[in-house]
Order: structure tokens, then C-alpha cells, then sequence
């Protein structure tokens, strides 16, 4: 995980399980994470091949362009990033772990952003756990989103979290999410939690949906390689 708040919430999830595999939905209290909630989801997996938003916080939602409640998690990313989805959602759920997605996000004039995804799950009464608890950050800037929204997402790394140790106090004072024009930076990785199940560049297929879709994930792929670049020159 790089960004802040993706710890802030696995921090927050650990300590509501309370000596449990994993907490119950009714165990979520908005107040404790309201700086957070703008972006924050509940995603229904009780079929994870077909995982269903519940709630979705507006900025969430003005993301995407439209209300997510009740649309399908899978309808925005592209067809073979949902297949690998789908079995990660299972995994994640069999274990009791949450799950940090990364992922590159287009907007339909070719616009890019990379995001981190966190789903941390829980159950409905203290059973086996059918849902998520998650919440999407942006580690890149944010101004190809400007007045647009993401069209289609892209998976490109996968990563099950364990905790090694416990969790620092959860702070009532986390700092809320960044305004649309600032650039966000990643944040190291905090050593309380290590790297249990990785895929780090899942083997994916174009959409195929026409020569722009080809050309944008060109783009994706040589974004991603300055990225790098740039990275390994200032470390």
C-alpha cells in the first residue's frame, strides 16, 4: 500500500474485528472515519463474480459520473481485469484479508490517473463475510480528471494484506482528502504490514473495443515507464 489513508483504514478495519476473523458491517461508525467517507464504499460479494456497490460517497461517485449504488464493481474495468477481480474478491474473503488493488484509470479522451484500491472485508451479522468495506485514493495528479470522468480502469497490481504486528492507534484527526488540483504523492509502506500474496502485472487484454482503446493503453503502458523513470532518478 503507498497512500496514507489506504493504512488509516486497514488500521481502523484491525481494530474493529476485536479478537474476530473480521468485523461485522454494523461495526462501521461513519463519525470515526468522516474525513474518509467521500470516497469510502460497501460492496456487496455475496456472488464475488458479480460484487454490487451498496454505497459509494459522492466523490466517489463524481469520479465515475454517476451515482454508484446498486451498479455493478466490475461495469468500469475493463474485461480482464474483471476476471482477475473476481478471484481475488474470492480469495480475500476466504482468508479474512483485505485486498490493495492497483490500478490505471482512462477517461475517454485518454486522461490517466493511477489509483489504489483498498477492500477490507466483513460480514452482515458476524457470519462468513460477503462484503467489503473499501475506499479509492489517487497516487497520481488528479488533473485529467478535471471536468471529465474515469470511463474505463485497468488492473495492474494486486497485493493480500497481513499484519505483522499490531496497528498504531487509529487518529481522530486524519487529514481529509487532498483538493481536486493538488498532486498527490505516494507514501512509503509502513512496516506493520508485509506482502502476502502479490501480482504484480497480471497478464491482461486489451478492451477491444477499437483503435482509441489500443492507442490509450500504448499510452498506459509508456505512462507507467516514465513513471518508473522518473522514480529511479530521484531515489
Amino acid at each position: 500500500m503507498k497512500h496514507k489513508n489506504s493504512h488509516l483504514l486497514v488500521g481502523y478495519w484491525s481494530r474493529l474485528r476485536k479478537g474476530r476473523d473480521v468485523p461485522a458491517q454494523g461495526d462501521i461508525d461513519p463519525r470515526a472515519i468522516k474525513r474518509l467517507l467521500s470516497y469510502v464504499f460497501i460492496l456487496d460479494c455475496a456472488n464475488p463474480a458479480r460484487p454490487i456497490y451498496r454505497l459509494a460517497g459522492t466523490g466517489l461517485c463524481e469520479r465515475f459520473g454517476f451515482e454508484l449504488k446498486g451498479t455493478s464493481f466490475l461495469g468500469h474495468w475493463e474485461a480482464q481485469s474483471g476476471l482477475a477481480l473476481a478471484s481475488l474478491l474470492r480469495q480475500a474473503l476466504k482468508l479474512g484479508q483485505p485486498l490493495c488493488l492497483s490500478s490505471i484509470a482512462a477517461t475517454a479522451d485518454n486522461g490517466m490517473v493511477e489509483l489504489e484500491t483498498i477492500l477490507t472485508p466483513v460480514s452482515l451479522s458476524g457470519g462468513t463475510p460477503t462484503r467489503f468495506f473499501g475506499m479509492v485514493q489517487m497516487l497520481s495528479d488528479p488533473a485529467p480528471l478535471l471536468g471529465r470522468s474515469i470511463a474505463y480502469e485497468r488492473l495492474v497490481g494486486s497485493q493480500l494484506i497481513q499484519e505483522d504486528e499490531p496497528l498504531p492507534s487509529y487518529d481522530q484527526n486524519i487529514p481529509p482528502p487532498p483538493p481536486p488540483m493538488m498532486n498527490l504523492r505516494a507514501h512509503p509502506k509502513a512496516p506493520y504490514l508485509r506482502l502476502v500474496v502479490s501480482h504484480e502485472r497480471p497478464a491482461l487484454l486489451n478492451f477491444g473495443s477499437g483503435d482509441m482503446l489500443q492507442k490509450m493503453f500504448g499510452l498506459i503502458e509508456r505512462w507507467r515507464a516514465a513513471n518508473n523513470e522518473d522514480h529511479s532518478h530521484t531515489v
